[in-house]
């Protein structure tokens, strides 16, 4: 009896063992099937982070362009640098979304998107507080109710008068106003009041001889380009009209940045050749 019970013990122990081995396996095989995923879905992240990069320093230069050119229009007070690191989120944003399946070109893909970070940061900067705009619209209403009423510009008193508040803080306003820029372009100097309101030219963009001499001068330009081949044509029209980077142009092309150099300049030179043909020497003719 005990020799059975020893032999069955045995037996029972060295199943236990190998029930126990392969229990182990089939757990360690379930582990490494539910880890295959995550594993492939790491490795696929990593490589979505290295191309995301690698696209974001191959294009610093664009973010750098873009915000130069948006700097040109701006208040000097503002540094190109801040559009630069807004510029930067934005293409990083279009990095992370870029497609290539799609057969876009990135350089142009993202230039949408940095220049729509750019500009969100500006709007974003509010450079004159809401309750400083609240304040322009009242006194530019009382300014405008007064003359209507009096038939002359009203004096710093009536002014104050009209919005409640003394002269002193009147003046301090206007001083508001005027560091900002939101003063109006009727208001006169306090020791000018009785003079008639000032005359203010419009910007010489908007101004009809210069709108008529800009178009004849399109109208020119579009006629002197029908002489070009047609490769010679999407240069000038990206470079000129898309606002396009000569790097850009040529990706877009599928040809180097010096070859459209190249065909930049024998372009100007065949439609210089074609405006001299129609008597066009220079746009001081227009």
């Amino acid at each position: 009896m005990l020799s059975v019970t020893k032999a069955t013990i045995g037996q029972s122990r060295g199943f236990r063992r190998e029930e126990f081995s392969v229990g182990s396996t089939n757990t360690a095989r379930l582990a490494m099937s539910a880890l295959a995923p995550k594993r492939k879905r790491t490795a696929t992240c990593s490589a979505k982070l290295a191309r995301r990069d690698k696209l974001v320093l191959e294009n610093l230069a664009l973010v750098k362009s873009i915000a130069i050119r948006i700097h040109e229009t701006l208040p000097v007070h503002l540094e190109t640098d801040d559009l630069v690191n807004a510029g930067v989120i934005g293409l990083m944003d279009a990095a992370t979304k870029f497609d290539p399946k799609k057969q876009v070109c990135f350089a142009s893909y993202a230039k949408h998107r940095i220049k729509g970070a750019i500009l969100d940061s500006l709007r974003q900067l509010d450079w004159a507080s809401r309750d400083l705009r609240r304040r322009h619209k009242q006194a530019e209403a009382a300014i405008r109710e007064l003359t209507a009423a009096l038939h002359r510009a009203p004096s710093e008193t009536e002014i104050a008068d009209r919005l409640g508040i003394d002269v002193q803080k009147w003046r301090q306003m206007s001083v508001d106003l005027r560091n900002t820029g939101l003063i109006s372009a009727s208001s006169r100097a306090t020791d000018h009041e009785d003079l008639p309101e000032p005359d203010y030219a419009g910007a010489p963009d908007v101004q009809p001889d210069n709108m008529c001499a800009q178009s004849q001068l399109k109208s020119a330009l579009d006629v002197a380009m029908t002489v070009l081949p047609n490769r010679y044509q999407q240069v000038v029209q990206m470079y000129y009209r898309a606002d396009m980077t000569m790097k850009e142009i040529g990706t877009v092309l599928g040809i180097n940045e010096s070859r459209v150099s190249q065909i930049h300049k024998a372009a100007l030179e065949k439609m210089q050749v074609a405006l001299t043909g129609a008597g066009i020497h220079s746009s001081a003719a227009f």
